[in-house]
């Protein structure tokens, strides 16, 4: 059973279109940026469908792109980095047309395009439609998540075999860090996705990936894994991040 918060707010009234809110959430950050439409430059992206059955060797190509910009030699910490940032982006998407427009985009990974040209991400809508609202923005939001986490764990897993857990971490960290940077440029909408973040970390495909809490509307995270990014020269741990002693003085989310 859903928490009685799911979907208590109503955003649908006078609501105005989709690609009012998707501008909106650009100026949130690179994480919220989806172009939509006819483009000149189609052909250069694939629907991450595709990408996702390792087509091209595309994702293997941008996996080299992310180790030498971290400065890693180890594969599967490139691969989480790759799979964190792509997870990051989908949450953003996802969380944030959810609670700042009150719908959810059809992003299934057929849906949704994908290109990274010199390891800069783009992603790109050719035709923008709403999921229906009758299942509700928590289990569209949690839908759509799944579709992608099924086919992206996939393939990392067995291009790099980062394991199961480390990626369900990825994602529980990536739904906390788009409600926490949403909430920074639109706080209502923020408020908004923690409480939709906190139907979701409980369920499938994200139970497990670490302990939070909701206090008021405030959305508090600490995964149960690490991300390995501290294996980086250099680097440190993530802020939710479970080789860190924070438990008692928890980062909010949001």
């Amino acid at each position: 059973m859903q928490p009685p918060y799911a979907d208590r707010f109503d955003t649908s009234a006078g609501r105005l279109p989709m690609t009012h809110y998707l501008a909106q959430l650009r100026h949130v950050g690179r994480h919220f940026d989806v172009a939509t439409g006819a483009r000149d430059d189609a052909r250069n992206f694939s629907p991450l469908a595709e990408v996702y059955t390792g087509r091209d060797g595309a994702l293997e190509r941008y996996a080299c792109h992310v180790a030498e910009v971290i400065g890693t030699e180890e594969p599967r910490v490139a691969a989480s980095t790759l799979h964190l940032g792509l997870v990051a982006r989908l949450a953003s998407l996802t969380l944030g047309s959810a609670a700042l427009g009150g719908a959810v985009p059809d992003l299934r990974p057929e849906a949704l395009h994908w290109r990274a040209p010199g390891g800069v991400v783009h992603l790109w809508l050719p035709e923008l439609r709403e999921l229906p609202a009758e299942k509700g923005l928590s289990e569209n939001v949690r839908q759509t998540f799944a579709a992608h986490l099924v086919q992206l764990d996939a393939v990392v897993h067995r291009l790099w075999k980062l394991s199961p857990q480390v990626m369900r971490g990825n994602a529980g960290s990536a739904v906390a860090g788009a409600v926490r940077v949403l909430g920074r440029e639109y706080p209502e909408a923020g408020r908004r996705a923690a409480r939709l973040a906190a139907t979701l970390l409980p369920r499938e495909p994200l139970a497990g990936a670490g302990e939070f809490s909701l206090s008021g509307e405030t959305l508090a995270f600490v995964r149960n894994n690490c991300c390995l990014y501290y294996r980086v020269r250099g680097a440190g741990t993530c802020g939710d991040c479970v080789l860190r002693d924070h438990r008692r003085t928890r980062e909010p989310a949001a």
